[in-house]
């Protein structure tokens, strides 16, 4: 493996901790390096590459759009894929309308400004996030999260924003007012908080304490959604019925896309004009995008999710049960944490020199997002791989 910095390296901005690996080629659930060594991935780009790599319909649909000529037209002028896959969107869920954007970051964004527009009191404006969150790195999605670490450099965050103990009932009561909360933001899975599911109870709790606050109830399905849990949207697990969901990562297949689906509730209070983007919705990347959603949404595909979670969680509790390091497994579909009982930055650097990918979710899970086309087979090597590593 060549360690080596090549000048060009150089030019980027150091704000990633990158190993020592340069990526010039995937293929199904690998990826291969500039030296020829293959690495089977359990990370999908952090959740994004939902179907591997190179897959066929995928790159007939990159093809397609490139040969129209159009990557880009202003958003002033109707475009026929983004309101497609707008119309399957809202066909499979709870939504009557959807923005689009061209990040998760951007997309909790939106909807907090969305909340806010209908509200109907200036009064009423604040946004309550949970512990353990992680909502982006832009100014009102780092207030949102919860990661002092990437919080403190940057003080003062913007105003209006509370993060509260979700394990806390009064707590919790306290925050979520009539006259002050416009919107509660949780994700079902937090992610970069250690892969924690929150419990159903919780997600109905938070509805019923929106409802009588009326308050928007905000789902973050940024990294859990997009087929990720064996469902379309991580919400439909838990029988919690948002009033906006905010979606990026697997949504573009790769290309920079986000999105906000709202109800009718929260669209009817937007106005042209409240809000916009230049790139969201382009007719590339929402051809590209609407390409993989019509094999994600089929039932059979997410069937097959659920299954390889199934199996997935089976054998990783047990593989918990042999090793006294594993403080706990948890998870859901094809999204696990292993939390160990010391740091997993060893580990996750004994894997790579194994050929495996895996990276952490906070300094004691390894987090597991493996493509959701996966096979057994390589379900079965990279868990050898990893108990190897341990």
């Amino acid at each position: 493996m060549n360690t080596a910095v090549a000048p060009e390296a150089q030019a980027l901005l150091p704000v990633y901790r990158r190993f020592p690996v340069v990526v010039v080629r995937g293929e199904g659930c690998e990826l291969v390096a500039e030296d020829g060594t293959r690495y089977l991935d359990f990370t999908s780009g952090i959740s994004v590459n939902a179907l591997g790599y190179n897959h066929p319909v995928l790159r007939r649909a990159i093809e397609t759009a490139a040969s129209a000529g159009v990557l880009h037209t202003s958003n002033f002028y109707r475009t026929l894929p983004g309101e497609e896959l707008a119309q399957a969107l809202v066909e499979r869920s709870f939504a009557s309308r959807v923005f689009f954007c061209n990040s998760g970051a951007e997309a909790n964004e939106a909807a907090f400004k969305f909340a806010r527009r209908a509200s109907g009191s200036p009064d009423k404006r604040e946004i309550v996030a949970l512990k353990g969150s992680f909502h982006g790195r832009t100014f009102a999605a780092l207030s949102a999260t919860d990661r002092p670490q990437y919080r403190e450099p940057f003080t003062p965050l913007v105003p209006g924003i509370r993060i509260v103990d979700p394990d806390n009932a009064a707590e919790l009561e306290r925050a979520i007012t009539k006259e002050r909360t416009a919107a509660v933001i949780a994700e079902p899975i937090q992610g970069e908080g250690g892969i924690k599911v929150l419990p159903g109870e919780l997600l109905k709790d938070l509805r019923e304490l929106c409802d009588e606050a009326e308050a928007a109830l905000i789902f973050d399905e940024v990294q859990c959604g997009m087929g990720r849990t064996g469902t379309l949207f991580a919400y439909e697990q838990v029988d919690v019925v948002p009033d906006m969901v905010t979606l990026a990562k697997a949504l573009g297949a790769g290309l920079p896309m986000g999105a906000v689906l709202l109800n009718e509730r929260i669209a009817s209070a937007i106005q042209p004009g409240d809000h916009a983007t230049t790139f969201g919705g382009g007719p590339f990347v929402a051809s590209v995008a609407l390409a993989q959603w019509r094999v994600i949404s089929e039932p059979d595909f997410l069937a097959s999710v659920r299954a390889k979670g199934e199996w997935l969680g089976t054998r990783l509790r047990a593989l918990a049960a042999r090793h006294e390091k594993v403080l706990e497994v948890r998870g859901r579909g094809l999204i696990w944490g292993i939390e160990l009982r010391e740091p997993v930055q060893s580990v996750i650097e004994r894997a790579l020199a194994r050929g495996l990918l895996v990276i952490s979710a906070g300094p004691n899970v390894i987090r597991l997002l493996p493509p959701l086309v996966i096979g057994y087979e390589e379900l079965s090597r990279g868990l050898e791989i990893l108990e190897s590593c341990l």
